[in-house]
């Protein structure tokens, strides 16, 4: 198999985001559905009969951000795949209404921005952002699943010969 990220450059920078991927030869694909920073931990995940449920979330994006890939590493590995194998992530970053600087500005999308770069420098070097950033989409929402989430990140990766 081969993966080959295409960077993406503006006035000579560096991108956080590759302009696209190319996958060659590859045995099949995963699709992870979105990943969230709710505590799998937590003593407090309630549910109900009625259909009614309680699942707390970490506190602030950046943490999120963190259990989401942690999540997603663990999914993948179970899965056949890996970090390496990741094709594509889309990015679910609630903010304000009408996101007066953009999405790409608004505070959660900058400090889950961070932690994914120190979870990659960590994890899966080819995929810094300073180097070989993975393929992202970003979309900015009013809300997501549950109170308090701020991300949601869906995820697409290949599978190894």
């Amino acid at each position: 198999m081969e993966i080959r990220r295409y960077p993406n450059y503006f006035s000579g920078k560096l991108m956080p985001w590759a302009k696209g991927v190319v996958v060659k030869d590859v045995k099949g694909f995963v699709f992870l559905s979105g990943t969230t920073g709710i505590d799998p931990e937590s003593p407090d995940i309630k549910l109900h009969e009625e259909g009614a449920s309680y699942f707390p979330v970490v506190e602030g994006a950046e943490a999120q951000t963190r259990l989401c890939l942690e999540k997603i590493k663990s999914r993948l590995e179970e899965m056949g795949s890996s970090l390496k194998y990741m094709i594509k992530m889309t990015c679910y970053i609630v903010g304000t209404p009408d996101f007066p600087e953009g999405v790409g500005n608004s505070p959660n999308w900058l400090s889950a921005r961070k932690a994914m770069n120190e979870f990659f420098e960590k994890h899966c070097p080819d995929l810094c952002f300073d180097y070989n950033p993975p393929n992202i989409d970003l979309i900015g929402v009013a809300g997501l699943g549950r109170k308090n989430m701020l991300i949601e990140i869906a995820t697409i990766a290949a599978l190894a010969d």
